[in-house]
């Protein structure tokens, strides 16, 4: 699997949106995500978001989360706009450091096994910290995608562990 680091402007996308969680999508009858993505596809929406960006590609946004990966999260169906509209939620895509993760192969099952090999590479890599701000997939063409986890910046850590350190109390 292709792992780059890349920075990220900040940008809007609209569609539809639900709130779920990993333990819910297990299961057919809980699941959230794939009837989202029927009805983004059934209704078109893709061509009829107003203000969306003539270049946009499809993107699914997790955003808004409760606390790590074991949390309820938003997942939003949508597309890049200029603008926000009434009858489409939608989420700013927060600036910053991702880590990309490409794949190719047949949807949805590309998409699973990627989120799976993501998984096992943060249970890998300790150092490396997930922001559990917005992460988003971004659908180039009908078998790839792109992943983009955001994660925290050197920085960002080196705050974190500052706050740890005047937040302990002293002996």
């Amino acid at each position: 699997m292709d792992v780059k680091l890349k920075t990220v402007e900040p940008f809007t996308v609209a569609g539809l949106q639900v709130r779920t969680r990993n333990t819910d999508e297990q299961q057919p009858d809980t699941a959230r995500i794939g009837p989202m993505w029927q009805r983004f596809f059934n209704e078109g929406l893709f061509d009829t978001i107003p203000a969306r960006q003539s270049e946009s590609f499809v993107y699914g946004v997790y955003s808004n989360y409760e606390s790590d990966a074991t949390g309820h999260f938003d997942v939003t169906a949508g597309v890049q706009v200029d603008a926000t509209s009434a009858g489409h939620p939608a989420v700013d895509i927060e600036g910053g450091d991702y880590l990309m993760f490409a794949a190719k192969g047949p949807m949805p099952d590309c998409v699973i096994q990627t989120w799976g090999l993501i998984w096992a590479y943060f249970a890998d890599n300790p150092q490396t910290l997930r922001r559990f701000t917005t992460d988003f997939e971004v659908y180039s063409s009908p078998d790839s995608v792109a992943i983009y986890i955001g994660i925290q910046s050197p920085d960002e850590r080196s705050s974190a562990s500052n706050w740890r350190l005047r937040s302990t109390p002293q002996r």
